[in-house]
């Protein structure tokens, strides 16, 4: 009788072990992921920072208030700060970033609007010690001439530049015939400059041959914004990857106010 009494007390305390290696384990894990997170954070700001000094240097870029969707939350889980400007003689700018944890992201999108330039969207992304990077060049444009074609040729150079990185497989769209040039890249902590310059080299590229294309007429102004309408109209009604999320959490009413006013700005004066 008495061994049997003690039975439930042996097993009490090898609970209790898996309870405090499980506690343990959980703790762990917890600092793992702030350590990664807070030096992940560190890494997408400074490409940010970096891709507006590269900005800067070119054009006068001047804030503009996105109202409501200043800070965004999906699912209450996915915080987005947002950020909007106007870049003088070209058009509009978003940034987005996001510290999740476990991921942080950064957005940066520049709808052309006066000039005949392609529309140029790039996510970073940071999970742990791994890096993805996408760019993309929108070919939004009504007259594809020498100058337009020449641009091209100079932006497929600069990322030629960056060949040495890990090539990162890319999603099949609807919109794929409008992409021009493109880089999909894979990276870790050694690889955060690289990718950072992949992308002020191609800032520098697109914002110096801007400054040799002439301001579009009002008539040509609503050609390209026709066209940049049906790209954007498009992710809407035909869906993408990070579109879907939107829609999914805002619906597609507020996903497209969002994207017409704040993240293409389509509808900005």
């Amino acid at each position: 009788m008495e061994e049997m009494k003690k039975k439930p007390v042996k097993w009490k305390k090898i609970l209790g072990r898996i309870l405090l290696g499980l506690l343990a384990l959980i703790v762990i894990v917890a600092i793992v992921t702030v350590v990664f997170a807070t030096k992940n954070a560190k890494a997408m700001n400074r490409s940010v920072e970096a891709a507006m000094a590269e900005l800067r240097n070119h054009y006068t870029v001047t804030a503009v208030d996105p109202g409501e969707y200043e800070d965004l939350t999906l699912y209450g889980l996915m915080k987005f700060d947002v950020e909007q400007y106007e870049i003088e003689g070209i058009g509009n700018l978003s940034v987005m970033r996001v510290n999740m944890g476990l991921m942080q992201m950064s957005t940066f999108v520049i709808t052309p609007r006066d000039r005949n330039l392609p529309l140029l969207s790039t996510d970073y992304m940071y999970i742990f010690g791994k890096r993805t990077a996408y760019m993309e060049f929108y070919d939004v444009v009504a007259q594809k001439d020498e100058v337009y074609n020449t641009l091209l040729a100079n932006l497929d150079t600069a990322i030629g530049e960056y060949d040495h990185l890990e090539d990162a497989e890319a999603t099949p769209a609807w919109y794929a015939p409008l992409l021009t040039v493109t880089a999909y890249k894979n990276g870790g902590f050694a690889e955060d400059g690289d990718l950072t310059r992949m992308l002020t080299d191609c800032l520098d590229t697109y914002l110096e041959h801007a400054k040799t294309l002439p301001e579009l007429t009002e008539e040509e102004r609503a050609e390209k914004l026709a066209i940049t309408v049906d790209y954007t109209d498009g992710l809407i009604e035909k869906g993408g990857i990070s579109t879907d999320v939107f829609k999914s959490a805002l619906g597609a009413e507020t996903t497209k106010d969002f994207f017409d006013r704040v993240f293409f700005g389509t509808t900005a004066d």
